[in-house]
């Protein structure tokens, strides 16, 4: 009988087994874990399926045999990435980490900031992630576009970009990373973003060209807010550390007290299905 394999604390009780690699059948890579956790594959080879934590699934593809079934998390990081891009724009807006920076030193910086009120707001990803950013930020009194690669009720296609980035104010990038989206952010894009406009991406570091992004942050044209960065993690003698308007967090989107339980939630409902027999859900087209 073919075994289950995954991180210990998923708390899963019986369902996850130490098992040897020759009879996992179900392997749950360890959560933003080592290299080694998917390199991990390539010794089992009885392996069926592949249940990332993560939506991104990028990083696995390569160490994927064609045999095997990949799934991603899809659901499972919604509401924590979406609340992180929401406190990214808040916090670049009024100013929040030069307030924090000053503490230190006791100084007193008053001084008028930007609302988020009245703001244009383009989301690039009309998926789990995106829609879920949408929500929270209508409260705020904001002008919300979603933007997918294909138009349908209430997205506009991505082709649409050139006419919208003039006049938004901030964009969000929420999609995953794969040959279309792939430095979708490059130099051309970042030039029709208006002077003062705001970059938030907690979707992939490698859906922004990172040379282009310096140049224009460099520049004083744009500000940025990143949770992802190309290289990741992000190296201490890079650029993007010091460039003033640039606020970066070390791709905590989807860590917090929110994930295991959702996470633990998800896996049991496909293991079940797995072995039942049944469909599995989020299943990666390669």
């Amino acid at each position: 009988m073919l075994t289950v394999l995954g991180p210990s604390d998923l708390q899963l009780g019986d369902l996850v087994v130490d098992a040897d690699f020759a009879s996992v059948g179900f392997y749950i890579p360890t959560y933003m874990g080592p290299r080694s956790s998917l390199e991990h594959i390539s010794q089992m080879p009885n392996l069926e399926v592949v249940q990332l934590l993560t939506v991104g699934f990028d990083s696995a593809l390569e160490y994927l045999p064609d045999h095997v079934t990949l799934c991603n998390a899809v659901g499972v990081h919604d509401a924590s990435t979406a609340e992180l891009a929401v406190a990214l724009v808040l916090a670049s807006l009024r100013g929040i980490d030069d307030f924090a920076r000053a503490m230190p030193e006791g100084k007193w910086l008053h001084e008028r900031r930007e609302s988020l009120v009245d703001r244009n707001v383009v989301i690039i990803g009309a998926g789990g992630v995106g829609q879920a950013i949408a929500q929270r930020l209508l409260p705020f009194e904001v002008n919300i576009t979603l933007v997918a690669r294909s138009q349908r009720f209430g997205v506009l296609s991505i082709s649409e970009l050139p006419r919208l980035l003039p006049s938004a104010d901030i964009v969000i990038l929420a999609v995953p990373l794969d040959k279309h989206t792939s430095h979708l952010v490059d130099d051309a894009f970042l030039s029709q973003m208006h002077d003062g406009a705001l970059l938030v991406n907690v979707a992939r570091g490698g859906v922004v060209n990172t040379a282009a992004l310096v140049r224009h942050a460099q520049q004083g044209r744009i500000r940025v807010a990143l949770d992802v960065t190309d290289p990741e993690p992000l190296p201490p003698e890079h650029p993007l550390w010091r460039i003033p308007g640039v606020l970066i967090s070390p791709h905590v989107g989807g860590n917090t007290s929110a994930f295991l339980p959702r996470a633990k939630q998800l896996v049991e409902k496909q293991i079940s299905r797995w072995r039942n027999g049944e469909p599995l859900e989020h299943v990666v087209q390669k």
